[in-house]
């Protein structure tokens, strides 16, 4: 637990700690103002976002076999779960016969020939029966009609278990590829040539996790530092927003990365990121602070304040890191990072996420009995929270730079409507934003940078189940664009007059933590990444 080295609790950070897991309706209340449009500019903006999402559609017909069978295959059927299941779990198996016991567990169970349709992609239908015919040997009964489908499994069996593996592993990989840029550095920066001449731009993120030894977190250093050198090399601008750039956990540096532990992080973790800022300083590209779990929000802040401010980064405009829309924060966090950028004179650079760790800030929460959430319970609220956190970070043009990471038309346009002129870019995950904005780049000559994955399948697996969460969820906008069923009105709906128009804006079912269980009351637990709920017990303790 920090003695001595308490964070600053100047008025600005006790705003944004007050509002780590405050009431949901009050910050909803706070945030519809700030993200609404006049009727002109939501008639424009709808123009637009419509535009958007038929120029997608038209893409993606030609274009993406991965988001084809993501889509065929999403997370609300047990054969999309089951696949997700492949993929997160599969590349990471060390022995085959475990591989073996693995895929009959989750292939045998489901009914894949429900996905067979003559109206579906041909790489659909040759995935479907992969799947089909490998379900059918693993499953216990013995079909013994004389079918097509009897023929074909009977055919599969006599392949063997030893043809079957290589092909479900190549399946995983192909998926794998979609959302990696290349297992290396040397890979990925050949790999993003091409794009780069159509206006792209790139962030780069070595794969991996959290660190959970020292030995982790000098291999991650390691890969930082080589890929900084790489990216460099091929930078071609002085400008860090026209170069490549490179991404940070902050969390890969230091094996216990936690705020019970300020002391120790700080006096090991902001050298090591202040090392790396002035390495991508020499090369002139951009270096931004990735954002991570909500109770690490504090901590990252503390490092990226002591770094920002160094004198040796004092002419480099650089710096940057990642916000997130869904957390209740992020508003106030604004106003903390124009404090910091007119007290050091500098443009920081901004990247506006809108989160993806929610399924797990959720339930975390309910776990330690917290008093609330620190992310909004309804989609349609971040989305809200996102257009606000634009339109503030647009009114400060001399201080941010700003990086817009959306996937959704809606959100585009509504940025498009509140820049102007401005300079800002657009941000993508490599593998989900080119049916949106390939038009975007190409045509309307706005540009966007590709947050491109770089590493092995063995470093994949976390990263992959969140793309895989995000692609597949029901209401993701990635995955109705793949459905020509879903209404493009449904689709660039207005998130702002769907939350002024509810009574309640929690969502309804996802009761406050004391509230999960029906007839008892949740056992309340003590936040010790709220600085204000640390002291209070540093006090009682004393």
């Amino acid at each position: 637990m920090p003695t001595n080295a308490t964070p600053s609790t100047s008025s600005l950070r006790d705003t944004i700690t007050n509002a780590y897991r405050m009431d949901e309706t009050t910050c909803i209340n706070t945030l519809l103002p700030e993200a609404t449009f006049n009727e002109k500019a939501l008639a424009h903006i709808k123009q637009v976002a419509e535009q958007l999402v038929i120029e997608a559609r038209a893409y993606q017909k030609n274009q993406g076999k991965i988001d084809t069978l993501l889509h065929q295959y999403d997370l609300s059927s047990d054969e999309g779960i089951a696949l997700m299941c492949l993929a997160e779990a599969l590349l990471r198996i060390p022995d085959k016969a475990t591989m073996d016991k693995f895929i009959s567990d989750k292939l045998s169970t489901v009914d894949w020939k429900n996905h067979l349709d003559r109206d579906n992609d041909l790489f659909v239908n040759a995935a479907t029966w992969s799947l089909f015919l490998t379900g059918k040997v693993y499953a216990p009964a013995i079909d013994t009609s004389t079918t097509l489908t009897s023929a074909l499994k009977r055919a599969t069996s006599r392949l063997g278990i030893a043809m079957i593996r290589p092909a479900i592993l190549q399946m995983m990989k192909a998926i794998g590829k979609q959302f990696v840029m290349g297992e290396t550095i040397t890979s990925a920066l050949d790999r993003a040539i091409d794009l780069e001449k159509m206006n792209y731009r790139f962030s780069y993120d070595m794969l991996g996790e959290a660190a959970r030894t020292q030995e982790d977190a000098a291999q991650y250093l390691h890969a930082y530092v080589t890929a900084i050198d790489a990216i460099g090399k091929a930078a071609r601008s002085d400008q860090p927003e026209l170069n490549p750039g490179i991404s940070v956990k902050l969390s890969a540096l230091y094996p216990r990365y936690d705020y019970s532990q300020y002391e120790a992080v700080m006096q090991k973790v902001t050298p090591i990121l202040l090392a790396l800022a002035q390495q991508a300083k020499q090369y002139h590209i951009g270096l931004t602070v990735d954002a991570e779990e909500a109770d690490r929000l504090d901590l990252s802040l503390d490092i990226i304040e002591r770094v920002f401010s160094d004198p040796s980064l004092a002419d480099w405009d650089g710096f940057g890191l990642a916000i997130q829309a869904y957390q209740k924060r992020t508003f106030f966090v604004i106003d903390w990072l124009y404090d910091l950028a007119k007290r050091y004179q500098k443009r920081i650079m901004v990247r506006l996420v809108k989160g993806a760790y929610w399924d797990a800030e959720i339930k975390t929460s309910q776990i330690q009995g917290f008093s609330g959430y620190p992310v909004f319970t309804r989609k349609n609220a971040t989305d809200v929270s996102y257009l606000a956190c634009a339109k503030k970070l647009l009114a400060h043009p001399d201080t941010f730079f700003p990086q817009f990471a959306t996937h959704n038309a809606y959100s585009v346009a509504a940025i498009l409507e509140m820049a102007g002129n401005q300079t800002f870019e657009f941000q993508c995950l490599h593998g989900m934003g080119r049916p949106l904005y390939d038009y975007i780049v190409t045509q309307l000559n706005k540009p966007c940078r590709i947050y491109a994955p770089v590493g092995t399948h063995k470093d994949l697996l976390g990263y992959l189940v969140r793309r895989l969460l995000e692609n597949g969820a029901n209401n993701s906008f990635v995955n109705r664009l793949a459905d020509d069923g879903t209404p493009i009105e449904k689709m660039i709906a207005d998130p702002v007059a769907r939350m002024a128009s509810l009574n309640e804006k929690p969502h309804p079912r996802i009761p406050l933590p004391r509230d999960i269980y029906v007839h008892w009351q949740n056992s309340t637990g003590i936040d010790l990444s709220d600085r204000h709920d640390l002291n209070a017990l540093k006090i009682a303790m004393k």
